[in-house]
């Protein structure tokens, strides 16, 4: 399933739209290619993870200016009517090659370049910003988190607190590409088939005036997927009541799925609700927890030794909360057949059409990486950017949502340890070839 929304060319800032008004003044319609990548490392990460290419391959195919939006941009009376006539008939037809999602990458190195006449790769700067930078952010937290676990299930709990039902959607799928077991978002399940969880919140707790009252009935209802919240009143009474309602259910041949933690010292209590389960003899039940986990939170209490089955992610993943932004980019490397970079300072960018050359070792352990020449030769290396649009189509189906998360798995276990670690000193070695070099010269 899709979502039906159309988003349109006009996601986009005014001043696109007035550059390529003023390239159509001055008929300025030859080719451009701009390129797309993360500058410098700013925010402390050491690799990121490609996502969001999807969106952005479906809305250049489709974007067309409609009737409303002609009405709306002549009214701003900013615009002539020759310029408002061209945009009647506007439509992508250019060419994109891109790292397909899933592919963990590093900074400086290019996701996607396209090349289209000029206003047409201009136009679309703001949706490929927006719609790649957020996912990306949000996909290479999810990753940290995933290693930080250490094969522990994660499930996305972030919805209630991203901005805007859109980001929510987003995160969810952006989590579940890196290796999140579920999502508690609903919608989320049913656009991209993501498995989805969830139990009972505190007021379920509170509305039936004990524990044990709402624990009964909530087994009652959901025999086979239960998990208790014990923590509304007092953690360690709640999970004594827990399994006296668990005892009651195993005697009809329903064991519940396990209690939640949301509040307090986790490694503490996830110890005392263990012991109190196993003693009762619910071994196979399990203890999830949940309340303003991250990758460090995580990776705290993982190493302190808690006994924590599974983890709910919620608001400092969905708003991506130590790094909210990704300094991500879309500058102009060519046009008319003329290599161009920018040499603001701080600000320098690489001219021509590139590609990412990754050399890995005989078990596919990555080992250097290079920006090189798009048509260049790199002895022992593999291209990572793939043709994925040609004259404005998309050139082959689509991957399932399933096959970008294989694809990640397979990157992430070629990514060597010392890069994954939350306090990675050491920076990935990516070099310029020596042709792209010698272009900058």
């Amino acid at each position: 399933m899709t979502i039906s929304h159309r988003v349109g060319p006009l996601f986009t800032d005014l001043y696109e739209i007035t550059m390529g008004a003023g390239y159509f003044a001055r008929r300025m319609m030859s080719t451009a290619t701009f390129s797309l990548f993360i500058r410098g490392n700013s925010l402390q990460r050491k690799y990121y993870v490609a996502a969001g290419l999807e969106d952005a391959l479906q809305e250049m195919e489709i974007s067309r200016f409609s009737t409303e939006d002609i009405a709306y941009l002549k009214a701003s009376g900013i615009f002539g009517d020759d310029f408002l006539d061209y945009l009647k008939s506007f439509r992508f037809t250019g060419n994109v090659i891109a790292l397909p999602e899933g592919t963990i990458f590093f900074p400086g190195e290019p996701i996607l370049e396209i090349t289209a006449p000029l206003i047409e790769a201009q136009i679309f700067e703001t949706y490929l910003l927006n719609s790649i930078g957020f996912q990306t952010l949000i996909a290479s937290k999810a990753a940290r988190c995933i290693y930080s676990a250490q094969g522990r299930p994660l499930i996305d709990f972030s919805m209630r607190r991203t901005q805007g039902h859109d980001a929510a959607l987003k995160v969810a799928r952006s989590t579940y590409i890196t290796g999140f077991a579920a999502t508690s978002n609903v919608l989320g399940g049913q656009v991209y088939g993501i498995p989805i969880s969830g139990t009972m919140a505190h007021s379920f707790v509170q509305a039936f005036g004990s524990d044990y009252e709402a624990f009964k009935a909530f087994a009652e209802i959901f025999p086979h997927n239960s998990v208790f919240l014990i923590d509304t009143y007092d953690t360690l009474e709640g999970a004594r009541q827990a399994v006296r309602v668990a005892k009651e259910m195993k005697v009809k041949g329903c064991v519940p799925l396990g209690v939640r933690l949301d509040s307090g010292d986790m490694v503490h209590f996830s110890r005392q609700v263990r012991k109190i389960l196993d003693d009762a003899g619910l071994e196979d039940m399990k203890i999830y927890a949940s309340s303003g986990f991250d990758e460090f939170k995580i990776a705290d209490t993982v190493t302190k030794g808690a006994n924590i089955d599974a983890f709910g992610v919620g608001t400092n993943l969905g708003v991506s909360a130590d790094a909210p932004f990704v300094d991500i980019i879309y500058k102009m490397v060519r046009y008319q057949g003329r290599d161009v970079r920018k040499f603001s300072p701080g600000k320098i960018t690489l001219a021509g059409e590139k590609q990412v050359y990754r050399v890995m070792d005989e078990s596919g352990v990555y080992q250097q990486d290079y920006i090189g020449l798009r048509n260049e030769t790199v002895q022992g290396s593999v291209p990572m950017m793939e043709s994925v649009m040609q004259d404005g189509k998309i050139v082959r189906p689509l991957p399932s949502l399933q096959a970008i998360r294989d694809r990640f798995n397979d990157c992430f276990s070629g990514l060597p340890e010392k890069y994954k670690a939350l306090d990675a000193a050491e920076s990935y070695p990516v070099k310029l070839t020596p042709g792209l070099e010698m272009l900058q010269k």
